[in-house]
């Protein structure tokens, strides 16, 4: 029996001996920085608790559940997330996002309390100097915020990652000093953000590289270390893997890369790559759902041509390319079919590759999709279709492949 891989010659692994990734970890913010894009809605708690339900299902390991400093209806919808979590036995994690502010911080300790779960305090503060100059602070008021945050935290038992806005642009003497005097107070986490999306992959692990080695492995190399990322300039998902290489731990990503501006990196490809990469095992067969729930819940389309979820991702109404899958197809062979034209096995995220009639497709793509739709391909059912689809703007649908056909 011919395996697949046998076939391919792997050009992603040449060269320099690849990192070993082990136990990578993912942290969901969907529902709290991806809520902050300014075309998406507030979806109601419903659409919420089914999106906590899909991430469990795909092995995502935590949640950001919101802002609780908001108060009001974002606080309770946190309890409301929260009690879900215990109440279903769901293995992800919560945490909240806060600024190293006691007042901040002090709902969650109620929240976590009533809930029955711990939830992990995000405790987050710019670290960058331009930020710093904006806002007219210095180190030492930083520092002072930290301590108050994090001692409050340690006292009363709140699990803290710590996290450093616009790492990505800070001096090392800086993230010495706050990163520093995190882990000192208790961090289990430190987070690196690139929250401007300033990053090319080359920087986002050097500066992984530099705080796991010049810091967290000097201080305590049992602290995790985080990588969120946004995508300004559109080096997201390839940011993530460097980090991830580099060091980091767990990284961050939101459905279809919503946040801020431009976005996060999307969790949805970043599951897919890790899995690709062989850094995982997760089953993804329920992406698309979760993509899918994503997208009605905060009002986003999904583009067609989005990679891997999108309509278009596993289709293809060229002779060619259909001719090849189609043959694969035909020999029984589902995994071959997958790969011949594709980086991304379809069956590997719960799809399948579509063949479907168009101005550039061959008599093969015409015979697959009658008989896909039971119909008797004759010589004249196909010259007619073919002819239907060679003067169409577009891909047929099934219903004008039908027609077509006379059948």
């Amino acid at each position: 029996m011919v395996l697949i891989r046998d076939l391919i010659h792997d050009w992603n692994t040449e060269g320099a001996e690849l990192p070993a990734v082990r136990g990578l970890q993912f942290d969901d913010e969907t529902l709290r920085d991806g809520l902050q894009s300014p075309s998406v809605i507030d979806p109601p708690i419903e659409k919420k608790l089914e999106l906590l339900h899909l991430m469990d299902a795909l092995g995502i390991h935590t949640a950001n559940l919101g802002l609780p400093g908001a108060g009001g209806r974002p606080r309770e919808e946190i309890l409301r997330m929260a009690k879900e979590i215990a109440d279903s036995g769901l293995r992800i994690g919560a945490n909240v996002a806060c600024r190293t502010v006691v007042s901040d911080i002090e709902p969650v300790v109620e929240i976590s309390q009533r809930a029955g779960i711990p939830i992990e305090v995000c405790a987050f503060i710019g670290s960058s100097s331009i930020r710093q100059y904006a806002e007219g602070w210095t180190l030492e008021t930083m520092l002072e915020h930290t301590r108050a945050a994090l001692t409050f935290c340690r006292d009363n038992n709140l699990p803290v990652m710590y996290v450093t806005e616009d790492t990505s642009r800070a001096f090392p003497e800086t993230l010495r000093a706050l990163y520093g005097t995190a882990i000192e107070l208790g961090a289990r986490r430190v987070c690196v953000c690139d929250t401007v999306g300033h990053s090319t992959p080359r920087g986002a692990a050097a500066v992984v590289r530099f705080v796991k080695e010049e810091i967290v492995d000097q201080l305590d190399p049992t602290v995790g270390i985080d990588w969120h990322g946004h995508r300004d300039r559109d080096l997201g998902i390839a940011n993530c893997l460097a980090a991830a290489e580099a060091g980091a731990t767990r990284i961050h990503g939101a459905a279809l890369g919503v946040g801020e501006r431009a976005g996060n990196a999307p969790m949805d490809l970043l599951l897919v790559n890790a899995k690709l990469n062989g850094w995982i095992d997760n089953d993804l067969t329920r992406l698309s759902d979760y993509v899918r729930v994503a997208s009605e819940a905060i009002g986003l389309p999904v583009p067609s041509n989005y990679p891997v979820v999108g309509t278009d991702a596993f289709e293809t109404g060229t002779g060619v390319h259909a001719a090849a899958v189609i043959k694969a197809f035909r020999k029984g062979d589902i995994e071959l079919a997958d790969a011949v034209y594709s980086g991304v096995p379809a069956s590997m995220v719960g799809l399948e590759q579509q063949i479907g009639v168009g101005p550039m497709s061959g008599r093969s793509n015409v015979v697959w999709c009658l008989e896909k739709l039971g119909i008797e391909p004759t010589d004249d059912r196909v010259q007619r279709v073919l002819d239907a689809g060679k003067g169409s703007k577009k891909l047929l649908t099934k219903d004008e492949i039908r027609a077509a056909s006379g059948a």
